[in-house]
């Protein structure tokens, strides 16, 4: 669908962007407020840009479609803004010094991204089993954001970069980069359920990576116990996600196929039968 195709270019225009202010961290801003390092937003633009690409669409488009690209703009929307939120939180945690810090910071942002797409599929979404898991997301998450708040108002940033800031930071950089472009893509899928199963699987993935992060750099107990608890908790959801991507997908290409193969049959039914009038041409022939 042209619109569809609109939407994506979109998307993957954020996500450039996203990607670029991702570039790696460097120490030299850690010594500033945390509050004045939160990126502006950058929605303003490409909403409106958006705006003028539905409006062109649904001149060209049935009046059923008008509605359908209608809902979807708001969708994309509603992504597009929690995913720039969650990015400029994330970058902050990610210039911190302290890997413990850092950690908590950043699964901070990226909980509450989680958060909001989760109920951006409860908007949205009418898959049962995608409704249910939004709703699982957003009471164990909501959970871990409360420890994490907790936990930093007594655990300030370090002062100084630490021997494994760098490394640390870098890892962090590169999980960011991986994310965000896979996040941008499943969020432009047509379907609403499929839309939020295929954002939210790279999502919790970078979780997972974030949490690895954490084990490798970090040396709080109470922090390097809630990333194994990250990890084993969304590697049961990122199954989750997976075989039902999967089952849909399957059950899709099996409706293609049997459309395919009834127009085969259609076309075979026809040579056999032609049509009556050149049967009386053949017969008159023959006398």
């Amino acid at each position: 669908m042209i619109a569809s195709r609109r939407f994506l270019s979109l998307v993957t225009s954020i996500s450039a962007a996203l990607v670029l202010s991702a570039c790696q961290p460097t120490t030299e801003d850690n010594q500033s407020n945390p509050a004045e390092e939160t990126s502006p937003p950058v929605t303003d633009m490409p909403h409106a840009e958006h705006d003028g690409m539905a409006d062109d669409t649904l001149t060209n488009d049935s009046d059923s479609s008008v509605s359908d690209e209608s809902q979807m703009s708001d969708m994309l929307r509603d992504y597009t803004r929690s995913m720039t939120r969650m990015h400029d939180e994330m970058m902050i945690g990610m210039r911190y010094n302290d890997p413990d810090t850092a950690f908590a910071k950043g699964m901070l942002g990226h909980h509450r991204g989680a958060v909001e797409m989760a109920k951006i599929e409860l908007k949205y979404g009418t898959d049962e089993a995608m409704r249910q898991l939004a709703q699982d997301v957003i009471t164990a998450q909501q959970a871990e954001i409360d420890v994490l708040n907790k936990w930093l108002a007594s655990h300030p940033d370090a002062a100084k970069p630490k021997p494994n800031t760098v490394a640390m930071q870098q890892a962090y950089a590169k999980n960011m980069e991986n994310m965000h472009g896979e996040m941008t893509l499943g969020v432009a899928d047509p379907v609403p359920d499929m839309a939020f199963a295929r954002g939210m699987l790279p999502h919790h993935i970078a979780a997972v990576d974030m949490a690895k992060v954490q084990l490798e750099y970090g040396t709080d107990e109470e922090m390097r116990q809630l990333a194994q608890d990250v990890i084993d908790n969304q590697q049961t959801e990122i199954d989750v996600m997976k075989n039902w991507i999967a089952a849909l997908e399957a059950a899709s290409s099996n409706e293609d196929d049997s459309s395919v193969d009834e127009n085969i049959e259609h076309e075979t039914t026809d040579n056999k039968n032609p049509d009556n009038s050149d049967n009386l041409d053949n017969r008159a022939k023959e006398q």
